[in-house]
C-alpha cells in the first residue's frame, strides 16, 4: 500500500484526485499508476483501470485472478465492475468512499456479482494516510471555489 500512496501523491502533485493503485503478482509489483483523468481527458482513466490494464499486459493474461490490487481509495462502480470482469484475486484498499464506494460502503457490487467471481476484499489498510491525501486535495478545491 505504501507504493500505492506514492502513486496517489503523484496524482495530487498533478492536480488529479489522489488515488494510486499497485498490482502485485506473487511478490513483485507488475503495474502501478494513479488517476490521470485530467491529464488524459478521459473519465475512465482511474488508477485501478490503468493498473489493471498494465498488469494484464505484464502477465500476458486478462484474467487477473493471481493479482492483488492495492488501491488507496475504495473503488467506484466502474472500477469495481472492471475488477469483477478481470477476475482480480484480491483487492486491498485504504480509505472508504462514503459517496461512491462500490465495495460495500455505498454500494456492494462485490457480493451481488452475477458473474460468480468474488475477489478477496480487505479494507482500511493505511486508511488514515490514504484519507489525509484525499482531504488535502478537497481542501485545495474548496479554497479555489471549484
Amino acid at each position: 500500500m505504501r507504493h500505492a500512496l506514492v502513486e496517489a501523491g503523484r496524482a495530487l502533485e498533478q492536480g488529479e484526485t489522489p488515488v494510486g493503485a499497485v498490482a502485485v503478482f506473487g511478490d513483485r509489483i507488475v503495474a502501478r499508476d494513479h488517476n490521470r483523468v485530467e491529464q488524459l481527458t478521459d473519465a475512465t482513466a482511474h488508477a485501478e483501470i490503468l493498473a489493471m490494464g498494465a498488469a494484464a499486459s505484464a502477465i500476458e493474461d486478462w484474467r487477473l485472478n493471481q493479482i492483488t490490487l492495492y488501491v488507496t481509495m475504495e473503488p467506484c462502480t466502474m472500477c469495481t465492475g472492471a475488477i469483477l470482469l478481470a477476475r482480480v484475486g484480491r483487492v486491498v484498499y485504504g480509505a472508504r468512499d462514503e459517496r461512491a464506494g462500490a465495495c460495500g460502503t455505498r454500494l456492494d457490487l462485490i457480493q451481488g456479482n452475477p458473474h460468480g467471481h468474488v475477489p478477496r476484499l480487505d479494507d482500511g489498510c493505511l486508511e488514515q494516510e490514504c484519507r489525509a491525501l484525499l482531504q488535502e486535495f478537497y481542501r485545495g478545491l474548496r479554497s479555489k471555489g471549484d
